[in-house]
């Protein structure tokens, strides 16, 4: 039979297994929103580079028919 004091100490163990588990899932998922904001950044650097050279071959294409009129 547990004493009053060992029953406390078993809830209290309990507790705090209960909340490094909690806190453990927390911190997964800030790991996960940190990687997906890592991917959405560098997809978005990405893009921007496609759409620089986008806008580079338009201006030399806008170039070349100043130049042939």
């Amino acid at each position: 039979m547990k004493t009053p004091n060992q029953a406390e100490q078993t809830a209290a163990r309990e507790r705090d297994a209960e909340i490094l588990t909690r806190l453990a899932s927390i911190e997964n998922g800030l790991a996960r929103i940190s990687r997906d904001e890592a991917l959405t950044y560098t997809e978005l650097v990405q893009d921007r580079h496609v759409v620089d050279k986008l806008k580079e071959r338009i201006e030399r294409i806008e170039r070349r028919l100043e130049l042939s009129q």
